[in-house]
């Protein structure tokens, strides 16, 4: 892979990226050696991960529909990754040219190959930012003048939740986010579980660590909380293949193999 520019010279390229693995899953071109040997390790143990990455990703493409549906015309895609074919913005101007999308990642090589691959589109913007920083992502969300708080906004949150530890409060991280919208917002999550999973998919995800994004798996339960109070849709929270799948026939006979769980909810108006 040619080296982006803009990349910070202090950048460690010999540690695998969360990010990088994922694209290298998702057959894109913006990963390295080092990438690739710890995707390969997770798959000889995990050889459904490649599907597990594209049911992210199809799940993510569904409810960026949805959203569009409900009139959503601008998204905060936070721990996007590397918006290679069919990411949000594609996904979202291609039914509304004019649709707006902040993508936010804290991988410095993630956002260098964003940058040029989006570079010309002034309807899209980069954050390098760490979702542990949610003030910094909403106050330059705000400074790009892409997205307008006043409006209705989809928090997208596919896949990155669960590289944020306990001790890190996610929940307050959620919370700031959400205080943040305007009713008719939505909030997407996608999260890995240990609900469900056999022990070699455990033991695959614990290869997280050698990234600088470990894995914190957690129950239904725990992320249903990260919504609060919004109105979670139908279906609820579900293995990602069950959440409103194209049709019936798209759904594997085992959806609780991909190892994680995602829903959307919508912030109503407050009554009175």
């Amino acid at each position: 892979m040619q080296m982006p520019d803009g990349l910070p010279a202090e950048i460690d390229l010999s540690r695998p990226s969360a990010a990088r693995v994922y694209d290298y899953f998702l057959g894109g071109a913006h990963n390295f050696e080092i990438d690739r040997q710890l995707a390969e390790q997770i798959a000889s143990m995990t050889p459904n991960l490649a599907g597990t990455m594209r049911a992210g990703r199809e799940f993510l493409r569904r409810a960026v529909r949805v959203l569009l549906d409900a009139g959503i015309d601008q998204f905060l895609d936070i721990g996007s990754g590397i918006p290679t074919v069919g990411n949000v913005h594609e996904v979202a101007q291609s039914a509304n040219p004019k649709a707006r999308v902040v993508y936010v990642d804290i991988d410095p090589v993630a956002v260098a190959h964003s940058r040029e691959l989006l570079a010309g589109n002034d309807l899209t913007g980069v954050i390098h930012a760490d979702l542990r920083e949610p003030e910094r992502i909403l106050a330059e969300s705000r400074e790009s003048g892409l997205l307008d708080f006043n409006r209705p906004l989809g928090i997208l949150l596919a896949g990155v939740v669960h590289f944020i530890p306990d001790a890190d409060r996610p929940g307050d991280i959620l919370a700031t986010l959400r205080a943040a919208a305007a009713p008719g917002s939505h909030l997407v999550i996608s999260h890995s579980t240990y609900e469900d999973q056999p022990q070699e998919m455990l033991d695959a995800q614990r290869l997280s660590a050698r990234t600088d994004t470990e894995i914190t798996l957690r129950s239904r339960a725990e992320i249903t909380s990260f919504f609060g109070d919004w109105t979670i849709l139908e279906p609820g929270v579900v293995h990602m293949p069950l959440w409103r799948p194209d049709s019936p026939s798209d759904v594997d006979d085992k959806p609780e193999q991909f190892g994680a769980f995602g829903g959307v909810a919508r912030y109503d108006r407050p009554a009175g």
